[in-house]
């Protein structure tokens, strides 16, 4: 964990929703500070710099960028929470990585090799992947920005270079360690992900041999080496090595792209980009010490592996008169006794297949038995190679998840979002989904009636299962007629109330002084009452109010009140962390495509509801 200072006189102690703890560290662009919100979620919050602020359009395409940023998946890297770029003190909160720099992992404890490195490769190129796909190209990756964490190697900074040299303020010549630039770079020629591509291969070089690829004594020395030595890199294995030589070319068009990198490290073809269940694998591989690193079938040989020189056979001819005179003698009596050993070894064989009974008294076996059922170290590993996953789900939340009855067919947002997941773990999933009661959930997990559960299940410590997500975090609220001149708390001081089985009724009657009760059986009675204006409103998890109202012909509004959070979680078998960091890397890609948000407007766009879509911070998969 990195050495946290003390503010010092004249820190912020605020900024925005987040109160400051210490200082993380200082450098060109600005302090970095620890910070924590409400919530407890930690962040590593950079402020800038003032010569940084004070141009307009500066800031304006500072914004720019940073949405960009924004959109960046958190495959393995430390995604942006928060920013603010209007006020007097712009800054840029992102996730908090609790780990050691790249750099003194290396300095303090020697270059990595084996297992560590191929992660190590694997994580940072997953990390630039979800980046480059982002638009966002890094401009100063090396080793003091790939942090070392408990989960596997992380990348931070993306995109806050490119986001400075847009102010003008720095050219793009200035932007890089020297050490880790590339020649275009240098040259000022036009940057683009191929930069970042080439710093990954001296960063990777760095941690298998512990030298900086382009050292020197000037930065002269070090910018004439980047631009006219080749990099000796016989002494990192293959594939790796391959791919780090590639990356080093000089000439930016013939390197690989970082989809294609990592293709090449997961043992996968190169012939396509990296879609979401290839960054899943690639963050599952980074953060998993146990799975095992794939590697590409070898097409030719080896320097280990020679081929095998055919060995010339004697034959009768060649062994000389005599002998070939022995040999034609005994050749009758050679050919009947290799007739008789084949003979008896098929008679052996049949015995020992059961076709041909031991004794007189033995029975013929029936045939082979079914072979025994392949038993799968995680569910992902198990959608991958078969295909087939059965999801738990509610049926009975319109919206969300409710079956017709008629057809058996269960449709709804949290339906979509299962198979999103699924066919990101295998885009040929044979998907089932299969209606689950709040009571069943762990216990169909734990025998396999199901392999995940998508039903409003809220991240809890006393289920015996693995969460991934939360998916969604919903708040208690309230439900109202939109136009009944309802907007807040204070407005249903004295108005009656459906009370039906769930914890934010308690939660509004914390909040109210003075209110009447209506008994209800569940929502849908619920939602009767309030449309027949026997109750005012209808407290309840916002989420489900939402899919509730929808179906309505005429408008609803949820209040907002947020009076608690409700992280609906994804139930995986419990113990099975590989799957639910795959999924957790594909709940990151549908908020930071926008994915999410499409899905909120389309089951929830006709009522008044400010549905999240800001990811919520991920639970630890234990």
């Amino acid at each position: 964990m990195p050495q946290i200072a003390p503010l010092v006189a004249g820190d912020p102690r605020e900024l925005g929703s987040f109160k400051l703890a210490g200082r993380i560290g200082e450098g060109g662009q600005g302090v970095v500070y620890l910070g924590e919100n409400g919530q407890g979620e930690r962040a590593a919050i950079k402020l800038l710099h003032i010569k940084f602020s004070g141009d307009k359009s500066a800031r304006s395409r500072f914004a720019r960028e940073l949405k960009a940023a924004e959109r960046v998946a958190s495959f393995c890297t430390a995604r942006v929470v928060e920013a603010d770029l209007e006020g007097d003190t712009p800054y840029i909160a992102s996730e908090y990585i609790d780990g050691r720099p790249l750099r003194e992992v290396v300095e303090s404890d020697g270059p990595l090799s084996g297992a560590k490195l191929d992660r190590l490769a694997i994580g940072t190129a997953t990390a630039l992947v979800a980046i480059h796909h982002a638009s966002i190209v890094h401009r100063d990756f090396k080793p003091d920005n790939v942090l070392i964490a408990a989960d596997g190697p992380r990348v931070v900074d993306f995109g806050i270079a490119r986001i400075i040299d847009s102010t003008g303020t720095i050219t793009s010549r200035a932007i890089g360690t020297p050490a880790y630039m590339a020649p275009e770079q240098i040259s000022g020629d036009d940057v683009g992900p191929y930069t970042d591509v080439f710093a990954w291969g001296a960063t990777i070089a760095f941690a298998a041999t512990g030298q900086a690829v382009f050292e020197g004594t000037s930065i002269a020395v070090v910018l004439n080496r980047i631009l006219n030595h080749e990099v000796d890199v016989s002494g990192i294995p293959q594939p790796l090595r391959g791919a780090v030589q590639a990356a080093l070319t000089k000439e930016p068009g013939k390197r690989p792209t970082a989809d294609q990198i990592l293709l090449r490290l997961l043992g996968q073809p190169e012939t396509h980009g990296a879609d979401t269940a290839v960054l899943s694998q690639g963050a599952v591989l980074a953060s998993d010490d146990t799975a095992p690193i794939p590697r590409q079938r070898l097409t030719v040989a080896e320097p280990s592996q020679p081929i095998p020189v055919p060995v010339p056979v004697p034959t009768v001819e060649s062994a000389g008169p005599e002998v070939a005179a022995r040999q034609r003698r005994k050749g009758p009596w050679i050919g009947l006794a290799l007739g008789v050993v084949l003979v008896v070894a098929a008679v052996v064989a049949l015995v020992m297949q059961g076709v041909i009974p031991l004794t007189f008294s033995q029975r013929p076996t029936a045939g082979p038995t079914s072979p025994p059922e392949e038993k799968f170290s995680s569910l992902a590993d198990k959608v991958a190679k078969t295909g087939k996953i059965v999801i738990g789900v509610k049926a009975d939340l319109p919206n969300i998840a409710l079956e017709d009855k008629n057809t058996g067919v269960i449709t709804g947002l949290e339906v979509e979002l299962g198979r999103r997941i699924a066919l990101a773990l295998n885009p040929k999933a044979d998907i089932t989904f299969k209606p689950v009661a709040r009571a069943d959930r762990a216990k169909w997990l734990a025998n396999g009636t199901v392999d995940l559960v998508i039903a409003t299940y809220t991240v809890n410590d006393s289920d015996k299962v693995t969460f991934a997500g939360p998916y969604y975090m919903a708040h208690h609220d309230v439900l109202v007629a939109d136009g009944a001149g309802i907007a807040s708390a204070e407005d249903l001081e004295g108005k009656a109330i459906c009370a039906q089985p769930s914890a934010a009724v308690g939660s509004l009657q914390d909040v109210l002084k003075d209110y009447k009760i209506v008994r209800g059986l569940d929502y849908g009675d619920c939602m009767n009452l309030l449309k027949s204006g026997a109750v005012h409103a209808v407290p309840g998890e916002d989420y489900l109010l939402a899919g509730f109202a929808q179906r309505e012909p005429v408008r609803y509004r949820v209040l907002g009140l947020k009076m608690s959070n409700e992280p609906y979680g994804i139930g995986i078998k419990q113990g099975d962390v590989r799957t639910c960091k795959a999924v957790n890397g594909i709940i990151s890609d549908l908020y930071s495509s926008g994915r999410m948000a499409k899905l909120m407007r389309q089951y929830f766009g006709k009522v008044r509801f400010e549905a999240e879509t800001r990811q919520p911070t991920a639970t630890p998969c234990d």
